[in-house]
């Protein structure tokens, strides 16, 4: 294995890597045809794929580097792979960015997420929502980790997102540029269906064991619930937040 395939391995396997080297990787048909152009560093495809109508297709005039099928599959990060993948800069977005410019900051706020589908999940459903930016907490899961990439589906070139290293502070940054905050909480006796989401406001969503912290969770203006019917406590996080994403998305069609 030569040192461009180490270093795509170490991309995919190690959170420190991709902070260190601002890169990661995609795989796939799709995370390939939607990555911005100008972000793409280095293209590898498997002998099959560049073989393929398909592949022919989509890498035409397009500057790659093939390798046999066997060594895509351990270059891989899936079961089966597509035998496409490159490796992608990050995008820095600033604090400004998540408030949105052409209409109401809608954003989510995101305490100590762990699960790599569930982040992904999450973003996915962000962006069909409209929401304008996510504030994550500094020990989510790493958004560029291959699990969360995939679920995604794209969103994550296109929703703006910041990992913050002061998250209360950056709490309280939302509060005074006007972002109401509203904390998915079981102790709450708000229904979620009885706050006004038209105006600026941001969706606290916690732990998928434990929930919010006491510490972030009291910085909200408001704790809200969904309600439930027969014996379940709670919902999976990335569920709650597509309910409440959603809910506000109604309201604002309307």
């Amino acid at each position: 294995m030569n040192q461009q395939q180490k270093y795509i391995l170490n991309l995919q396997r190690k959170s420190r890597e991709r902070k260190r080297e601002q890169a990661f990787v995609i795989e796939g048909r799709k995370m390939f045809e939607e990555a911005p152009a100008d972000r793409v560093k280095m293209i590898v495809a498997s002998e099959s794929f560049c073989k393929s109508k398909e592949g022919a297709a989509l890498l035409k005039e397009k500057k790659f580097d093939v390798v046999s099928d066997s060594i895509f599959e351990t270059l891989s990060d899936t079961k089966t792979p597509q035998g496409i993948l490159a490796v992608v800069k990050q995008q820095p977005y600033s604090f400004e960015e998540l408030l949105g410019k052409d209409r109401a900051s809608f954003l989510l706020i995101l305490d100590h997420l762990q699960d790599p589908g569930n982040l992904g999940t999450i973003m996915r459903a962000a962006e069909a929502a409209g929401v304008t930016g996510i504030l994550m907490s500094s020990d989510c899961v790493d958004i560029y980790n291959p699990k969360t990439i995939r679920s995604t589906m794209g969103a994550l070139y296109r929703v703006p997102f910041v990992v913050s290293e002061d998250f209360a502070g950056d709490i309280e940054r939302l509060k005074k540029a006007g972002v109401s905050t509203y904390a998915a909480h079981l102790g709450a006796t708000i229904s979620y269906e009885g706050a006004d989401y038209k105006k600026p406001c941001a969706f606290m969503i916690g732990n998928e064991a434990n929930g919010l912290s006491d510490e972030v969770a009291a910085l909200a203006d408001c704790k809200i619930l969904i309600p439930m019917a027969g014996q379940v406590e709670s919902l999976n996080a990335a569920m709650a937040a597509t309910v409440l994403m959603f809910e506000a998305a109604r309201q604002r069609r309307n």
